[in-house]
């Protein structure tokens, strides 16, 4: 399986210009942008799942991403986060995607 880097791949999402807040006020000027806000965090090792479909039928997802963390001898750390890639107000459900990634310890050796 090819391995794929998607901060270099997709670095606009990764790493968005500050400009863009600007950008947004000027166009639309929502409500809520005075909440937004870029911070960088190093969450460490993780793993990650894409789902597709209704998040209510995520569980299938979240527990095959969990176990393969179980499997490799790993511990699930800090809560996880998900990066949305699909605008829910224009797709079908069915069509939503979303990448969960959970932070996790690496193997205890023993």
């Amino acid at each position: 399986m090819k391995k794929i880097d998607y901060k270099k791949e997709l670095k606009y999402l990764y790493k968005p210009s500050p400009k863009k807040v600007e950008e947004v006020k000027r166009k639309k000027n929502p409500v809520s942008l005075p909440l937004v806000k870029f911070e960088s965090y190093n969450e460490g090792k993780s793993a990650q799942i894409m789902h597709i479909g209704p998040f209510s039928e995520e569980g299938p997802t979240i527990e095959k991403v969990h176990s393969f963390i179980d499997a490799a001898g790993n511990k699930r750390t800090k809560k996880h986060h998900e990066i949305y890639l699909s605008d829910i107000r224009r797709a079908a459900p069915e069509k939503w995607k979303a990448v969960r990634r959970q932070p996790m310890s690496p193997p205890l050796s023993g």
